[in-house]
């Protein structure tokens, strides 16, 4: 059943906030890369990866390469339920507001195809079970790190207000559904406020992280490949006079005729930390 087809208020009103929200996430992610300069990081980055570079790249395989890895399939996650938790946190909060925006704006006034119903039910759910298994599972890890599950900064204000917003979501569909009544209200109104707080609170939290990430992993990508990111010297030939003037110690120490010392630092790709 669509819980949006009987409201506690006007269905214009409801989109009305829809609307509201979508313009609260804009502005704030626009405040948020103001105030934080995210965006004069990427553009003087990019600026001196393309001074750097080694060479000609690809950048529309890049950005397909990022889009399938580090966005689609989140591989930048090592541990394999942290991996897990992300994809369905990301995968059920796409279907819950795809959804809600479905059942909102297109079958305000007129019976919703089932499953649209139970597309919104799946997303909600598949954003508190991977939502709560970061939270109790692999955010907080007594045995090393000695946090209790509830110790709470400014930083979990996006888990929490998500977490919040899609359980309050699923309690008012299932009591909406079954009957109404005061616990349905109280759901309801407790799914709006979560909302506005997740929506509203995007300069205060991670949500912002989600739109500048696969940036900042395809300009990762673009100075793995090009090579600005080796940050090392020309390559030079030593018994080059010109190269020997420059550099007086090659002379001094290796002779006129240096030997070729092969590739060095270049035999093998950095991959140690």
């Amino acid at each position: 059943m669509n819980p949006f087809a009987d409201l506690p208020i006007p269905a214009l009103a409801m989109q009305i906030f829809i609307v509201a929200m979508v313009v609260l996430v804009i502005a704030g992610t626009i405040f948020d890369v103001i105030h934080k300069r995210s965006a004069e990081y990427f553009f003087a980055a990019g600026e001196r990866s393309r001074a750097a570079r080694k060479r000609d790249v690809n950048k529309g395989a890049i950005a397909m390469k990022t889009l399938a890895h580090d966005v689609l399939a989140s591989g930048e996650f090592c541990n394999p339920q942290r991996r897990v938790a992300h994809l369905l946190t990301m995968y059920g909060f796409v279907l819950f507001v795809v959804a809600t925006a479905v059942l909102v704006f297109g079958y305000a006034e007129a019976a919703a195809p089932a499953i649209w119903p139970l597309l919104w039910y799946v997303g909600a759910a598949m954003v508190v079970v991977g939502g709560f298994w970061f939270w109790f599972k692999i955010r907080v890890n007594v045995a090393s790190g000695g946090n209790p599950w509830y110790r709470i900064v400014r930083a979990d204000l996006f888990i929490l207000s998500l977490l919040a917003t899609t359980s309050f979501a699923i309690l008012w569909g299932i009591f909406a559904t079954a009957g109404g009544g005061w616990l349905a209200h109280l759901f309801f109104w407790l799914f709006m406020i979560s909302a506005v707080v997740l929506f509203g609170g995007v300069p205060w939290s991670k949500f912002a992280h989600m739109f500048f990430k696969p940036a900042a992993a395809y300009q990762k990508r673009v100075a793995e490949a090009d090579g600005s990111n080796l940050n090392l010297p020309a390559d030079y030939d030593l018994t080059d006079p010109a190269v020997q003037a420059r550099f007086p110690d090659i002379p001094e120490y290796m002779g006129k005729n240096p030997p070729n010392m092969g590739p060095g630092i270049r035999r093998e790709p950095a991959s140690h930390y």
